[in-house]
């Protein structure tokens, strides 16, 4: 082959972007229960090409979070209770999604604490049933959400619980992602490596659009900058255990490791908000 053949082969597998409205709808309907049609130019419900795709997906993010987020807003001004809210917030999060990142949390805790080889801890991440290590997993998930979620509500007011919603949905996805572009995956016909690893540029924009977001809540008052920074901290520091964890242990990442990161995510931004509204922050 000579050099000129060598180039054009790789244009043609180039990844194409296909433009942020179709960017956002693919992700929307990967990540989510929502239902989406067909744009023109794009067919639906085919696997998405991930390699420039989820650059839009901190939009998307933000569409599969409405629901939970005006509950949040909604029923904090009604007046209802602090726990009763949170907990209507996160079960809206949970069915937008089809428990899509708690499926990925329940498999990895079962996969990566319940087996002593990489091979059966594999195996059983695969197995649809739920273990003792994966029901614990969820149960204190949805415990820490919701009670991080209501301590905010009780602290700053239900602005600021549906700010932290918004400020979570797109960073802890996008924390998904970096786990997908960084770490090689264990399965060579799994999710995560059929969907095809996330081009160099695609962090920085998911990052920044991330980022930019919580910054536009802090500069309204919704939300603390102290809160916001230790959150995404922790988020990121979580990030980096789960993705050596599962290196160690399984020797790279699947698509239930990324679910996890989601979940984790989510958790220590709401965790890092309401220790800092706690202390007196907003």
């Amino acid at each position: 082959m000579t050099q000129t053949d060598s180039d054009d082969a790789t244009q043609a597998t180039a990844p194409a972007w296909p433009g942020w409205l179709i960017a956002t709808a693919t992700c929307i309907r990967f990540y989510s229960r929502l239902p989406v049609p067909a744009l023109p130019g794009e067919t639906a419900h085919t696997l998405p090409d991930f390699r420039l795709v989820p650059r839009a997906l901190p939009v998307a993010a933000l569409v599969i979070a409405l629901p939970a987020t005006l509950i949040a807003l909604l029923a904090g001004l009604a007046g209802v209770n602090a726990l009763l809210t949170a907990a209507l917030t996160v079960t809206a999060l949970v069915v937008t999604t089809g428990a899509f990142h708690e499926d990925g949390l329940a498999d990895s805790a079962d996969g990566l604490f319940g087996g002593h080889t990489p091979e059966r801890r594999l195996e059983i991440m695969k197995d649809s049933r739920v273990g003792t290590f994966g029901a614990l997993a969820l149960g204190l998930s949805l415990l820490l959400r919701v009670s991080a979620l209501a301590a905010i509500q009780q602290g700053a007011g239900a602005w600021a619980a549906a700010a932290a919603v918004l400020v979570a949905a797109p960073w802890s996805r996008v924390e998904g992602l970096r786990i997908l572009a960084t770490t090689p995956p264990t399965r060579r016909d799994g999710a995560s490596a059929t969907v095809g690893q996330p081009d160099r540029s695609v962090l920085p924009v998911a990052y920044g659009l991330s980022g930019a977001l919580a910054l536009l809540l802090v500069a309204a008052g919704a939300l603390p900058f102290a809160g916001v920074l230790i959150g995404l901290a922790l988020s990121a520091l979580t990030t980096l255990w789960l993705s050596r964890t599962a290196i160690r242990l399984i020797g790279g990442q699947t698509g239930d490791i990324l679910g996890a990161a989601q979940q984790l995510g989510e958790i220590a931004i709401y965790l890092g908000l309401a220790i800092v509204i706690g202390w007196g922050g907003q």
